[in-house]
């Protein structure tokens, strides 16, 4: 089963690739058994046997212009922009079986699904603090207090979407979370035509009939349904999708990019707030029980060492992910989200031997495909 899902990870990243016009190229081989801990920039899942490869290094600065295409025997080929997609692609897969592993070890939907994901953001914020004060690694930003202020409506979505959603993937199966995920449009569609005053065409609301459809479907023979797995799911596409609209506006704020300095750091500086501001639900939702979760930790080398893990892939793939959709196009976002839905899905249910019955794939292929539909019929339909 494990080898199975390596090579549907791998032939999944190359079409993909292939797909963008890129020269697809063999995927290094997955990583061995994660006992020894953590890489310098990634870490990967304990608990997971893969085959034998070398660590990532993330790049953290990334020009805000367009993609600079690489010449290579007449063929276009961005290597960076092939880099990022593999690092996104691989970040996310290995992100959700080392959260699924943490919380399982911590006793799944009873045990501490709050308390890891906020420690899951602080490790991010100890990787980002690093990288400001190790020498020549990254400029720390020049912001004001009211920048930082400004910054605040983004990091308290950014920590309420995660939360929300380590929270779904304690409940019930990460297959299932991923596809509830994938109608977050719906709630952007909502809230951009009935909060923010943005029109969404016609067009855009007949697809999530098609969306929400294909997660009903994928919701009628799950074996792990729960509930509280659907609705946290639905908050966490709800914060995702205020986050969106607050994170445009914060961006229009005169001189704010430019005092900030890079995506890397605008990404720091949402996942430091958001943990801060985590800290207390975690402490009034679990904090009573924290003695029990430290006895864990100490114990449980599979918590311990997929809670460190899922902390850093988690913030490393956010981050070059923001890095991978600031180089493409439109179009090219959508295939990219949409491949990721399906690469993460089908490859963690293999690994973690999840149930992938008729229904729950039709539903999947149906939310997904009504999602990027949905992404795209306003240039195959644009309105007069």
């Amino acid at each position: 089963m494990k080898v199975t899902s390596a090579f549907v990870l791998c032939a999944s990243i190359g079409c993909t690739v292939s797909g963008f016009g890129l020269p697809s190229a063999p995927l290094a081989a997955l990583q061995k058994n994660v006992g020894a801990g953590t890489m310098n920039a990634f870490a990967q899942p304990a608990g997971i046997k893969q085959g034998k490869g070398t660590s990532l290094a993330l790049s953290s600065e990334v020009s805000s212009g367009g993609a600079v295409e690489k010449k290579s025997s007449g063929v276009g080929i961005d290597i960076p922009l092939l880099i990022y997609f593999g690092l996104w692609y691989l970040g996310n897969y290995y992100y959700n079986i080392s959260n699924k592993l943490a919380l399982k070890a911590a006793g799944g939907s009873t045990g501490f699904p709050m308390t890891i994901s906020s420690l899951q953001m602080g490790v991010g914020c100890l990787y980002a603090i690093f990288l400001w004060l190790a020498p020549d690694a990254r400029k720390a930003p020049t912001v004001t207090l009211d920048d930082i202020i400004k910054t605040l409506p983004v990091a308290l979505c950014y920590a309420g979407a995660h939360c929300a959603s380590v929270f779904s993937f304690s409940a019930g199966s990460v297959s299932f979370g991923q596809i509830v995920k994938a109608a977050e449009p719906a709630f952007a569609a909502v809230l951009s035509q009935f909060v923010y005053k943005k029109k969404v065409s016609k067009a855009k609301w007949w697809c999530l009939p098609i969306v929400i459809g294909g997660v009903i479907l994928a919701s009628v023979n799950e074996l792990d349904f729960a509930w509280s797995a659907l609705i946290s799911a639905c908050i966490a596409n709800l914060f995702a999708a205020v986050r969106g609209n607050e994170n445009k506006k914060l961006m229009e704020t005169s001189g704010i990019k430019e005092r900030i300095g890079s995506i890397g750091n605008q990404f720091a500086l949402t996942s430091i707030l958001g943990f801060l501001m985590s800290v207390p639900f975690f402490l009034a939702l679990e904090g009573s029980r924290w003695p029990e979760f430290v006895q864990l930790f100490k114990t449980k080398k599979a918590l311990w060492a997929n809670l460190i893990a899922s902390g850093l892939w988690f913030y490393g793939y956010n981050e070059v992910s923001t890095m991978t959709l600031k180089k493409t196009g439109a179009v090219t976002q959508s295939v990219a989200n949409t491949a990721k839905r399906v690469i993460v899905i089908v490859g963690v249910a293999l690994v973690l031997g999840e149930s992938l019955d008729f229904m729950k794939l039709l539903g999947c292929g149906i939310g997904i495909g009504g999602v990027f539909l949905y992404s795209i019929i306003d240039k195959i339909f644009p309105e007069k």
